[in-house]
């Protein structure tokens, strides 16, 4: 049985840290299958200061626990998870 994990970050302030976030996704990007950003908007054409990064992992299960760690020491922002059992 495989696992899926899916992380959930959420940024409230994208000013603040984005490029910090930006640098642990990089380090971390060989375990990252997929990647979606969903910016806030406030006006149409117009970014809020927030938003949410949906990231599907694969490969090594202890990178992925890493990847969540160091993501958790940025603070400011919200991390979290699911996991999903497949049947291969």
């Amino acid at each position: 049985m495989a696992i899926t994990r899916i992380l959930g970050i959420n940024v409230s302030n994208r000013d603040e840290v984005a490029a910090e976030v930006q640098k642990v996704l990089t380090r971390f990007g060989c375990s990252i299958r997929t990647r979606l950003g969903i910016n806030d908007t406030e006006d149409e054409g117009h970014c809020g200061s927030g938003g949410l990064i949906i990231i599907e992992l694969s490969g090594d299960t202890r990178e992925w626990e890493r990847l969540e760690a160091d993501l958790r020491k940025i603070g400011k922002i919200e991390v979290n998870k699911m996991d999903f059992n497949r049947e291969i």
